[in-house]
C-alpha cells in the first residue's frame, strides 16, 4: 500500500531536542508547587473538633436575651420620667385656669372689640386684594392687545418685503459665475447634425467626409 497521500503533518511536526534553544514564557512554567497546610488559628481540623457549637449557641441566645431587658428597662425608666412631668404639668395648668377665671370676665368685652375691629380690617383688605387683581387682569389684557398688534404689523412688514413688486430694494443676487470668460465654453459640443439621405454617392454626406479626410 502505497504512503504517497499520507500527510506530512507527523514527519514535520518538530520536538524538543530538534531545536537547543528554547525560549519559554513566565506564565507557562509551573508556579505553586508547594501544598499549603492550614496554620494555628486558621480552623484547622483539631480546632474545630474542639469548638462546642451548642454551647456558643446558648451564650449568644443569652446575649440578646440579656440585651432585650436592659432595653425594655431603659423604656419603663422613660415612661416613668414621662409620667411624672406629665402630672406636674397637669396640675400647674389647674392653677392657672384657676386665675384666669378671675380675669375671663374682664377680657370678654375686650376681645368683642378686637373681634369687630378684625372684621373690619379683614373687609377692608378683601376689597383691596379684589381691586389689585382687578388691576393686574387689564394691564394683562392691555399686553395681549399690544403683543398682538405688533405681530400683525410685523407680519405685513415681512409679506411686503417679500413681495418684489413691493419692495423697492429688491434685486436679483448675481450668480458667482457670471463674470468667468469660461461661460458657456461647451454650448453646441453635444449638438450632432441631424442625418440626411441623398440618392447620390457624389453629394452624400459620408462620401463629402471621406473625401475631406483622405483626398484633400
Amino acid at each position: 500500500m502505497t504512503t504517497a497521500a499520507r500527510p506530512t503533518f507527523d514527519p514535520a511536526r518538530g520536538h524538543d531536542n530538534k531545536a537547543p534553544t528554547l525560549q519559554y514564557s513566565s506564565r507557562d512554567l509551573a508556579s505553586h508547587t508547594k501544598l499549603k497546610y492550614r496554620r494555628p488559628g486558621q480552623t484547622t481540623q483539631e480546632e474545630i473538633e474542639e469548638v462546642d457549637l451548642r454551647e456558643q449557641l446558648l451564650k449568644a441566645e443569652q446575649d440578646h436575651f440579656e440585651k432585650k431587658r436592659k432595653e425594655i428597662g431603659s423604656t419603663n425608666d422613660v415612661d416613668e420620667d414621662f409620667e411624672a412631668k406629665r402630672q406636674k404639668l397637669l396640675e400647674a395648668a389647674a392653677l392657672d385656669a384657676d386665675d384666669s377665671d378671675d380675669d375671663s370676665d374682664e377680657s370678654e368685652e375686650s376681645s368683642e372689640d378686637e373681634a369687630e375691629d378684625e372684621e373690619d380690617d379683614t373687609a377692608e383688605l378683601l376689597r383691596e386684594l379684589e381691586k389689585i387683581k382687578k388691576e393686574r387682569a387689564e394691564e394683562r389684557e392691555r399686553q395681549e392687545q399690544a403683543a398682538q398688534a405688533e405681530e400683525a404689523k410685523r407680519r405685513e412688514e415681512e409679506i411686503a418685503m417679500g413681495n418684489p413688486l413691493l419692495n423697492r430694494d429688491f434685486s436679483v443676487k448675481r450668480r458667482w459665475d457670471d463674470d468667468v470668460i469660461f461661460r458657456n465654453q461647451a454650448r453646441g459640443v453635444d449638438d450632432k447634425p441631424k442625418k440626411r439621405f441623398i440618392n447620390d454617392t457624389l453629394r452624400s454626406d459620408f462620401h463629402r467626409k471621406f473625401m475631406n479626410k483622405y483626398v484633400k
